[in-house]
């Protein structure tokens, strides 16, 4: 799927070797090289592709040692060459299974994760009381990963997770309603090409501040000491891809906090439901002025429908 996830696999084969990156080729993945792999989800990939990677290096580093010990070599091509000459397999086939996890989820037991990923997040919105639409002049958010294989990368993902989060909180998943009239009852309008409105340009925050909680020699010790070493993933890094979805929430609630001040200005309550997504039609029913009020009562709940 690439996403980062084949250079990540090629950083730990090049460490394993102790070579250059550049020296890593990854093919295309296909079930004739592995039959039973499992599918990138759960930002888990990195983890068990990684750490079948390194597998299959340490087994050909076995194969490799004896020669090594024997010589002193300038290069590691110089000891592949060797070994080649002396017919030994300079192939491994690494797999790998993600320990002391199961879970079962009619009962909800079990643990399900090995680990878990933490962050924060800040957002400030403007919202238009007329029309409902709304734009974000802020977003930061800050991610702690430990001990990142690839910060770059990792910053990326962390960028790309809240573009999509902020989407499913307020731009799709359009049902007909009391809040979407002009849909029909019951039927969900963002089921195409068509009508989905998946973000875009536009929708990225004016200022957008992304990083990693960076690790000073005391913060790395309390690390070790509170939370020890992510034994659970390889390099101690941990899983990027999925987590920061949900920081995107921090731009759901700043719309809600806005509609809050609006209707407090015109002397509204300040208690009113908002269901996700929050869609233009939801955000300027809320707000509540003297147009929206000749229409519905201050207690409009739209019915969420699932």
């Amino acid at each position: 799927m690439g996403q980062g996830l084949h250079t990540k696999v090629a950083q730990i084969a090049a460490s394993a070797f102790n070579i250059p990156l550049s020296s890593v080729f990854i093919s295309d993945t296909s079930t004739d090289k592995v039959p039973n792999s499992s599918p990138t989800a759960a930002s888990a990939s990195s983890d068990m592709y990684g750490a079948a990677v390194l597998d299959a290096c340490e087994q050909i580093k076995a194969r490799m040692e004896p020669v090594a010990s024997r010589n002193n070599f300038n290069s590691f091509a110089e000891l592949a060459v060797v070994c080649f000459a002396e017919r030994i397999d300079l192939s491994g086939h690494g797999f790998f299974i993600t320990p002391d996890i199961g879970f079962d989820w009619k009962m909800g037991k079990g643990k399900p994760f090995g680990y878990f990923t933490y962050g924060a997040a800040f957002s400030e919105v403007e919202i238009d009381t007329l029309t409902g639409d709304f734009h974000t002049r802020v977003a930061s958010r800050i991610m702690v990963l430990v001990l990142s294989r690839n910060p770059a990368i990792d910053v990326g993902q962390t960028e790309g997770a809240f573009i999509q989060g902020l989407g499913w909180l307020a731009l799709e998943l359009k049902w007909g309603d009391a809040a979407h009239k002009w849909i029909s009852p019951g039927c969900l309008y963002t089921c195409g090409p068509g009508a989905y409105k998946i973000p875009s340009i536009n929708d990225v925050p004016l200022k957008f501040n992304v990083s990693l909680l960076k690790l000073t020699p005391w913060l790395l010790t309390l690390f070790i000491v509170v939370c020890h070493p992510n034994v659970k993933a390889i390099h101690s890094s941990k899983a990027v891809g999925e987590p920061p979805f949900f920081l995107a929430s921090a731009v759901f609630f700043a719309i809600k906090d806005a509609i809050r001040a609006a209707r407090l200005e015109v002397g509204w309550s300040d208690w009113f439901p908002l269901d996700n997504p929050a869609t233009p039609e939801r955000i300027r029913m809320a707000c509540l002025d003297d147009i929206a009020s000749s229409l519905i009562n201050s207690d409009f709940h739209p019915t969420l429908r699932v």
